[in-house]
């Protein structure tokens, strides 16, 4: 067996393919490019293949990760161009990287996420101008409550997240914010750009509507990967 990383890119309509989705596309994916998954053991056997960290519906992405095994070592080159042949429209294959036989998954080594994110601003919903927003203010707070689905509880918990963001830049133009920031992105901690979202409507008293906000992930920062 051999163990590799791919990177690639995900825009278009395939932003609208789901986590779940996405899994059973690379699987046939590799069938069809020929190139033999290896496979866990036991009862209900499934190709070792895993995203360093799932995206949400209708983010595009520069830079994904997936790991995977396969029966037979190949040079990382020709699955790169086999994959690429057998890609949609939407789907661009970056790069493919062999990893040595033991090491952490790409899951455990992921720790941060970069964002782009643009938001409509609604001048009267929001209370303010796009480029009078005091986001020096918004960081200043002693916390950033938001609140969080916590997975088997029926009420949402309210969370601080000041902690959980790395950086941000911030920028307007006419009545759009654009908006890079990093964001903890990890099995020990985790920040998604929705919630930040939702923080800065908090701030200003208002709610930002899901169809005014674009997100993109531009890249993943993994822990000791040589990227």
């Amino acid at each position: 067996m051999a163990r590799y990383y791919l990177v690639f890119s995900k825009n278009g309509y395939a932003v609208y393919t789901s986590h779940l989705d996405m899994q059973r596309f690379f699987k046939r994916a590799f069938a069809r490019a020929e190139i033999e998954l290896a496979f866990s053991n036991g009862f209900n056997p499934h190709p070792k293949m895993s995203f360093a960290q799932p995206l949400s519906l209708g983010y595009s992405s520069q830079s994904e990760y997936l790991e995977f095994q396969t029966k037979e070592q190949m040079p990382a080159e020709q699955i790169k161009s086999r994959l690429a042949e057998v890609m949609p429209e939407g789907i661009g294959i970056l790069r493919c990287v062999q990893l040595p036989d033991n090491g952490k998954s790409l899951a455990a080594m992921c720790v941060a996420a970069s964002y782009r994110i643009f938001i409509r601003w609604d001048e009267d919903e929001m209370g303010c101008r796009a480029d009078k927003f005091d986001m020096r203010g918004f960081l200043d707070q002693k916390e950033i409550l938001v609140l969080k689905r916590m997975k088997k509880k029926k009420e949402p918990k309210e969370i601080d997240i000041k902690s959980k963001i790395r950086e941000i830049e911030w920028a307007a133009q006419d009545n759009i914010i654009i908006m890079s920031t990093k964001l903890d992105a990890g099995s020990d901690s985790n920040l998604s750009p929705d919630l930040l979202i939702q923080a800065i409507g908090r701030y200003t008293g208002a709610v930002i509507p899901p169809e005014n906000v674009e997100i993109s992930r531009v890249d993943m920062e993994l822990d000791g990967l040589n990227q």
